[in-house]
């Protein structure tokens, strides 16, 4: 009779044990799908669409661009970036823009301008930047040959 008891009390105890476990593992696989469910919400949102960088002063240097994302479920649709534009970069094909430039060409006579090719070397938060420009500057000081003038006649 005692050895009876005695495997009801182990039956019973493996009972609890096992309702125990099944609980545990029921929580932790719907905590699984709270989080599954938490990043399909994150992947409504759509992707950022940052502005172009304006500098805080001048025209190169430290600033901020604004980025903004369209979605029913985001939590934050805009934000400010710092960014930073280099000074010694072409400005007037776009600050985010980096051209590599060939080497300046021969003087037009006739514009009095000589030119040189850049291709694209990088275009920083994907700028949209043209493959390749094409810069004038003028030529300088011309040289005109001079009239060669003869030691006779200076004397």
């Amino acid at each position: 009779m005692q050895q009876q008891q005695q495997q009801r009390r182990i039956f019973t105890a493996a009972l609890l044990a096992l309702v125990f476990i099944l609980a545990a593992v029921s929580t932790t696989e719907a905590g699984k799908k709270e989080k599954l469910e938490k990043k399909a919400k994150k992947s409504d949102c759509g992707e950022w669409q940052w502005s172009v960088c304006v500098p805080t002063s001048g025209d190169c240097g430290l600033g901020t661009r604004e980025g903004t994302r369209s979605g029913a479920e985001c939590k934050q649709t805009t934000k400010t970036q710092k960014c930073k534009i280099p000074c010694n970069w072409k400005k007037q094909f776009g600050a985010e823009c980096k051209y590599q430039f060939q080497a300046w060409g021969e003087c037009d006579l006739n514009t009095a301008l000589k030119t040189r090719t850049g291709n694209l070397k990088r275009a920083l938060h994907n700028a949209d930047c043209q493959k390749t420009v094409t810069i004038s500057k003028p030529c300088g000081k011309l040289t005109k040959p001079k009239p060669q003038v003869s030691e006779i006649s200076r004397t």
